[in-house]
C-alpha cells in the first residue's frame, strides 16, 4: 500500500478536479448564462417598521448581454413580498400597485429601486424591522435562477404613498 504525503494527496485531488473546472470554462460552451449570475445588487436597504408593511430599495445592475426580469422576491422578515411601482391614478395622485410583468433590467443597464418609484413591498411583517439590523432578500428571475443579498434596515420618514384601489394589504 502506498502512503501519500498531505501535499501529494492535494496534488492528486487537484489533478482530478482540474478537468472538471476547465470543461466548465471552455470558450466553446453554448450553455446560456443564468440571470442571477449577471445581476449585482448595491446600496440595498429596507425601511424600519414595527409591524405591517415596509419597503426595500437599492440598485439592480445587469452586467450581462441580455435583458433580465425579476419576477418575485422573498424574505424571512415578511409573510410575502411584492414587486411594486408608484404611478399616477386617474386623478393624478401617486399610488402604489404590483408591477405587472416584474422588474425588467436592460442588458448592461440598471434599475433603481427607490422611495416613490419601483420598490420591494414587505407585507405581513413577522417581527419589527429595527434600524441597524439586516434582513435577507431573495430575488427570483424569469429563468428560475435566484440571488440572495442582505439589506440594512434604516430609518426613513418619506414615501407615504397610497395603494391603488383593490391593491391594499
Amino acid at each position: 500500500m502506498t502512503v501519500l504525503s498531505p501535499r501529494a494527496r492535494r496534488l492528486v485531488a487537484a489533478g482530478a478536479f482540474l478537468p472538471l473546472v476547465l470543461a466548465g470554462c471552455s470558450a466553446g460552451s453554448t450553455a446560456p448564462g443564468r440571470s442571477a449570475d449577471a445581476v449585482t445588487v448595491t446600496d440595498q436597504w429596507v425601511k424600519a417598521a414595527d409591524s405591517g408593511m415596509s419597503a426595500g430599495f437599492g440598485e439592480l445592475r445587469n452586467t450581462g448581454g441580455t435583458p433580465v426580469t425579476v419576477v418575485s422576491a422573498t424574505s424571512p422578515a415578511a409573510g410575502r413580498l411584492e414587486l411594486h411601482e408608484v404611478v399616477p391614478d386617474a386623478d393624478g395622485a401617486m399610488v402604489m400597485r404590483p408591477k405587472d410583468g416584474g422588474f425588467a433590467i436592460p442588458a448592461g443597464g440598471a434599475l433603481t429601486l427607490r422611495p416613490g418609484g419601483d420598490h420591494l413591498m414587505f407585507m405581513e411583517l413577522g417581527t419589527p424591522l429595527r434600524t441597524g439590523s439586516t434582513t435577507e432578500v431573495v430575488l427570483t428571475f424569469a429563468d428560475g435562477s435566484s440571488t440572495t443579498f442582505s439589506a440594512q434596515v434604516r430609518d426613513f420618514a418619506g414615501a407615504q404613498e397610497e395603494y391603488a384601489p383593490g391593491h391594499g394589504a
